[in-house]
């Protein structure tokens, strides 16, 4: 199971170590929201400038930034595209026998 998930296009998202803050991901939670028109979720956190003074930051991101930052090799048109070869090889891997199609 762990060289399956280490080979996976989820292995970026599992093993990365970036620390995340509780009070970080509450300020996210507080401001976030989905705008259809640009299908992008807009949020706004604080942050300390060269001064050392709090500003406010807004940010925008949708989900192909997700998949580009998380390496998940797929498309907004086709989330679920990969190669044939590394299907099969998933399934080989976990132990599947079956035919693969």
């Amino acid at each position: 199971m762990a060289e399956f998930l280490r080979e996976s296009r989820v292995a970026k998202a599992l093993s990365d170590k970036t620390v995340i803050y509780e009070s970080h991901v509450r300020a996210f939670g507080n401001t976030a929201r989905y705008e259809e028109s640009d299908k992008m979720i807009h949020a706004v956190l604080s942050k300390k400038d060269q001064a050392g003074k709090d500003i406010d930051v807004e940010f925008k991101f949708g989900v192909g930034d997700v998949r580009r930052v998380l390496h998940l090799q797929d498309s907004d048109n086709d989330p679920t595209i990969m190669s044939e070869r590394l299907a099969k090889g998933l399934w080989c891997r976990m132990g599947f026998t079956g035919h693969i199609n």
